[in-house]
C-alpha cells in the first residue's frame, strides 16, 4: 500500500505495549502499524517516543467573566495546545439567560470553528432546571454532546440539591454523563465573609476562603446524589487527598465515578500564596486553590493506583497585568484560573514518569486514552490504532527544556511553571496526518480544527 505519510522507526506506546514500529497514514487515518513501511512522504522518529495526540478534557478558551475575558482565544489556546502535544480539547458551553441549550451550542461551535487549529468538542453547562431546559437534554445528546457540567458554587451557576437531582435524573434517563465542579457554597461564603470582616483581603489570604473541607463535603454529596439517580459522574479538578479518597470509596463499591486532577494540584502548593509579591500570589488564584504538599503526593498515588483517571489542565488564562492585578486589594476581584494547556504532557512525563509515579502507559492513559474513552471520543481519538485519526505526537524523551513564559505560546504574560526543568519534550505534532508543529516551528496553514461529536454508552 502506498501511504500518504509514514512515520518511521519510532518507539510506539500502544496500550500495554512499547514497541519499535512504523505508522502508515492514509486519508488522515492510521492505516498500518508495522516495520518497513514506505510512503509518498516520510518522517523520522528515530530515538523518539510515538504517542497519541493528547486529549485535554477541561479547558476554558475565549471565556467571558463578569469583568473580563480569558486571554487565550480559540486560536491562541489551541495553537499552544498543539505545541505541547495536545490535539483535541473539550471546552464548555455556558447558555445565557433566555438562550436555549441548542442556541448556545450552535453559537459556541461557530465561534470555535472560525479559529481552531486542532480538533475540539464541548461540554454543556446546566445552570437552570426549568422543564424546557431538561427536555432539551436528549436533543443535545443527539447532537454529539453527552456530557453536562454542573456547579455547586458560583452565583448564577450553582444549583441547589433539588436542582442537581432534577438535572442528574434527566441526564441519567437520556444516557448522558454528569460533570461537577464540587465546592460547598455555604462554606465558601462564610469563610469569605469572615476574611472580609477581619480585613484579610490580599491575595495571600485567598486559600482560606475555599478550605479543603469545602471540596470534600461537596464531592461526597454529589457522589451520593449521583448514586441516587444512577447517573455516571465525573468530578473535575480534584485538589485534595480526602476528596480523591471519596472517589476511591465510591468506585470500590461499584459506582460509575471518574476523577480528574490537574498539573497545578500535582506540582504546585499553597506556599505560592505566601510570596511577598501579592501579584505573584494572585497569579496562582484558581478554584479550588492550591493545597498542601501532602495533597500533591496523595494525588500522584491516586493516579498511580487508578483512583483518578485523567489529567486535565483547567486552562483558564488571565494576564497578571491588566487582569489579575485588579484584585490586589481584594482577592474576590481576581479572575480565577491558571494557564497550563501547553506544558501538560511534558510536565507529566518529567515529574510523573521519570520520578516513578506513572508508567509510560499510565501517562498515556491519563493524558490521552482515558479522556477519549470516558467522553466518547474513542476509538477515533486517544490511541494509536488502525482506523483511528492520525493524531500523533513525536516526543523526545531526552530533550531538556526549562519552562519560561517566552518558551511557551500561550497568550498570557506569565506561567506558574516558570523555571521548571523538563527532561522530555514534544518535537512534532500531527493532526489527522497533517504536520502542525515541527521542532518548535508552526508549519500548518489555516484553521483546520473540527468539531468532534461524541457518543457514550
Amino acid at each position: 500500500m502506498d501511504f500518504d505519510l509514514v512515520i518511521q522507526n519510532g518507539t510506539l506506546v500502544i496500550g500495554n505495549q512499547i514497541m519499535p514500529s512504523d505508522i502508515g497514514i492514509l486519508d488522515g487515518k492510521i492505516a498500518a502499524i508495522a516495520r518497513g513501511l514506505s510512503g509518498r512522504k516520510t518522517f523520522s522518529a528515530q530515538n523518539m517516543l510515538v504517542i497519541p495526540g493528547g486529549i485535554d478534557p477541561h479547558v476554558h478558551l475565549e471565556m467571558p467573566t463578569p469583568t473580563t475575558i480569558t486571554s487565550d482565544d480559540w486560536f491562541t489556546g489551541t495553537r499552544a495546545a498543539a505545541f505541547g502535544g495536545t490535539t483535541t480539547v473539550i471546552d464548555f458551553i455556558e447558555p445565557e439567560k433566555g438562550e436555549t441549550l441548542l442556541e448556545a451550542f450552535h453559537k459556541r461551535r461557530a465561534q470555535a470553528e472560525a479559529k481552531c487549529v486542532i480538533d475540539f468538542s464541548l461540554h454543556m453547562t446546566i445552570s437552570r432546571t426549568d422543564p424546557q431546559t431538561l427536555a432539551e437534554i436528549q436533543t443535545v445528546i443527539r447532537t454529539g454532546i453527552p456530557s453536562f457540567k454542573h456547579y455547586t458554587t458560583y452565583e448564577g451557576f450553582a444549583l441547589p440539591d433539588e436542582g442537581l437531582l432534577a438535572a442528574f435524573n434527566a441526564i441519567a434517563q437520556a444516557g448522558g454523563l454528569v460533570l461537577v465542579h464540587a465546592e460547598n457554597d455555604a462554606i465558601i461564603k462564610h469563610s469569605t465573609l469572615q476574611l472580609k470582616s477581619s480585613g484579610q483581603l490580599e491575595p495571600g489570604f485567598y486559600p482560606l476562603s475555599r478550605p479543603a473541607i469545602a471540596e470534600v463535603e461537596a464531592i461526597r454529596r454529589v457522589i451520593l446524589l449521583a448514586r441516587f439517580t444512577s447517573v455516571p459522574l465525573y468530578i473535575v479538578h480534584i485538589s485534595t487527598a480526602t476528596g480523591a479518597s471519596a472517589v476511591e470509596k465510591a468506585r470500590y463499591h461499584g459506582q460509575a465515578v471518574f476523577g480528574e486532577t490537574c498539573p497545578q494540584y500535582l506540582l504546585l502548593d499553597q506556599g505560592r500564596y505566601q510570596d511577598k509579591d501579592p501579584l505573584y500570589a494572585a497569579g496562582h488564584i484558581c478554584a479550588p486553590p492550591l493545597r498542601e504538599p501532602k495533597d500533591n503526593l496523595s494525588l500522584w498515588r491516586m493516579l498511580q493506583n487508578g483512583t483518578l483517571q485523567t489529567i486535565g489542565t483547567d486552562h483558564c488564562a488571565f494576564n497578571l497585568h491588566g487582569q489579575k492585578d485588579k484584585g490586589l486589594n481584594c482577592f474576590t476581584n481576581v479572575p480565577g484560573g491558571v494557564p497550563g494547556i501547553e506544558s501538560r504532557l511534558a510536565l507529566m512525563y518529567t515529574y510523573g514518569v521519570r520520578r516513578g509515579y506513572l508508567t509510560l502507559e499510565q501517562w498515556i492513559d491519563c493524558c490521552c486514552t482515558l479522556p477519549a474513552r470516558i467522553f466518547g471520543l474513542a476509538p477515533r481519538k486517544g490511541v494509536l490504532a488502525i482506523g483511528a485519526d492520525a493524531d500523533i505526537v513525536i516526543f523526545d524523551p531526552n530533550r531538556k527544556v526549562t519552562i519560561t513564559k517566552d518558551l511557551l505560546h500561550e497568550n498570557v504574560d506569565y506561567t506558574p511553571y516558570e523555571g521548571f526543568e523538563l527532561h522530555g519534550y514534544p518535537v512534532a505534532t500531527f493532526l489527522r496526518g497533517e504536520l502542525l508543529v515541527d521542532q518548535g516551528q508552526w508549519v500548518a496553514t489555516g484553521f483546520n480544527g473540527k468539531f468532534i461529536p461524541r457518543f457514550i454508552g
